[in-house]
This record gives C-alpha cells, sequence and structure tokens, in this order.
C-alpha cells in the first residue's frame, strides 16, 4: 500500500513549525527521522492531513550540557549518540543503548525524541531514559513543560503530546561516579524489536535502585525505588541479594500472566544487573 493523498509543509524555524501544528488542531503529523511513521503512513494506519517535516530545524539539533543535565535537541538521531557527537553525562550508557538500535540505516535518521513520541513498547529510548531519570520538554505557543519519560508515555503506541505540543529537547541528568549502569534486551535476532528489556541506574553508595521493565505491551514498569528487588536494601552486594521471586510478583501484579514470558523479564533483568555489578 502507499500512503493516502496528505499536505507537506518544510518550515524554517520552530515557531513555524509550531504554528502549523497548532493550527490544523491535530490533524497533522510531525516527521523527523520518519523511520516509525514513513511505515505507519505506507499502511495507512495514520491518514493526517498535513505533514510537518522538522527534520532540518537547526534549533532542534543541538546537544548541550546545563548545569547537571545534558540537553538533548528533539532531532538528534540515534547515530550521533553512538558516534559520541553529543557530550557524554552517562559514562557511555546513552552509546552503548544508541549502538544495539535496529540497523545503522535506521540510527543514522532516527531520532531521539522520534521514539519517544512513538512510544512503541519494545523501543530502547523509552525504557533506558526512564531508567536514566530522563526528562521531555514540550513547548507549544503559549509555552513549555517538562515531563519525565514516566508520566510521558502513557501506554503502548500513547504518549501526553497534545494538539499543538512538540517534543523540543531530551534532558538527561549526569550520572553521578558512584552509580552504576546496566542495560539488557532479549530479541529473537540483533536489530529486531525486543521482547524484554531491562535498564537499571543503581547507586550503592546512596543505596538507591531505579529499574526500568520494558517491552510489556504497555508503558514501561518504572520502580523508582526498587529496594525490594534487593531485599530492601541496596548495598555493594547487590547482584547477590537480587530476588528473581519478587521480581516475578511484580510482573505478574502488573498483568504479565505468561509464566515463559516473566521467566524471560527475569533473565534479562538479571543480565542488566549483573551488567551493573561487573
Amino acid at each position: 500500500m502507499k500512503a493516502a493523498a496528505f499536505a507537506y509543509e518544510r518550515p524554517s524555524d520552530l515557531k513555524t513549525a509550531l504554528a502549523l501544528t497548532a493550527d490544523t488542531n491535530g490533524s497533522s503529523k510531525i516527521i523527523a527521522g520518519g523511520q516509525s511513521l514513513g511505515p505507519m503512513l505506507n499502511l495507512r494506519l495514520v491518514e493526517p492531513d498535513l505533514i510537518i517535516d522538522i527534520a532540518g530545524l537547526s534549533e532542534l539539533k543541538h546537544a548541550e550540557r546545563s548545569g547537571n543535565e545534558l540537553v538533548i535537541g528533539a532531532c538528534v538521531t540515534h547515530g550521533d549518540i553512538e558516534d559520541g557527537r553529543i557530550p557524554d553525562v552517562t559514562r557511555g550508557a546513552m552509546q552503548r543503548v544508541a549502538s544495539a538500535i535496529a540497523y545503522r540505516a535506521v540510527r543514522n535518521r532516527g531520532t531521539i525524541a522520534g521514539s519517544l513520541c512513538h512510544a512503541d513498547p519494545a523501543a530502547d529510548w523509552v525504557s533506558a531514559l526512564a531508567a536514566l531519570g530522563a526528562k521531555v520538554t514540550l513547548r507549544s505557543l503559549v509555552g513549555t513543560r517538562d515531563l519525565a519519560i514516566e508520566d510521558f508515555v502513557t501506554g503502548a503506541l500513547e504518549s501526553a503530546l497534545v494538539p499543538g505540543e512538540i517534543v523540543e529537547a531530551v534532558r538527561v541528568p549526569v550520572i553521578t561516579p558512584s552509580a552504576r549502569w546496566g542495560y539488557g534486551k532479549a530479541c529473537r535476532k540483533p536489530g529486531e524489536f525486543a521482547h524484554a528489556i531491562a535498564a537499571v541506574l543503581i547507586d550503592p553508595e546512596k543505596a538507591s535502585a531505579r529499574v526500568v521493565i520494558g517491552a510489556v505491551e504497555a508503558a514501561p514498569i518504572v520502580l523508582g525505588d526498587a529496594a525490594e528487588l534487593f531485599g530492601g536494601r541496596v548495598t555493594g552486594d547487590f547482584k547477590r541479594q537480587f530476588d528473581a521471586l519478587v521480581a516475578d510478583a511484580i510482573l505478574l501484579k502488573a498483568g504479565i500472566v505468561n509464566a515463559t514470558d516473566r521467566h524471560i523479564h527475569v533473565a534479562v533483568l538479571r543480565r542488566a544487573i549483573n551488567e551493573a555489578a561487573a
């Protein structure tokens, strides 16, 4: 199939893009890399009246450190992150995540904000950025608002964007020197969509653990305080303290009733924890 007919605009600045988005009252779609929207258009899963192409907006391609966080423009690509073309405040964590997204051709064009807006449960950034404690800045003609990733991704292919809004930037906190990062996913073959994802940010010095379980056919399971997975207290021996039975119970409570699916998720979570401990 091919896409239904639509109008096309390529604005020269963000203000014009916002005006176009506001004028269409939800009947437009934003395109940057097009790695998700392109197939959806061709399959006629979406039939917008207008496509607004923001790929050329230099305002959305910056990346700079601001205080204790990195501000990444919406149109920064996975390849930009993989190749180290933006500042690194995560001690290589984001580079490793980016390098495992799909295939290089996809990473060359796919954007960090496009992935978040598509909100595919199996998308790497949806889970990884939630574990890193990242936020998104949403801009409209009336101003901006910041949302934590877990509040922005509201469900499978659902986000908190409202008509007239565009993701302007992703804000990633600086990882502290004592924090440990781990990320794992299970795919049938490299480059395929994951059917289990786990991301962990553990800081034994602060006795804190943030754990995200993704690819669950819904919004990721975000445990902002995951001490229960480690016997109630996070220490330097967190690898040995990890309790798989508690993880299984959390997954069951979240609605994952298939025991095999839960086993895979727990195994991937253990892999991420082991990586953090290495």
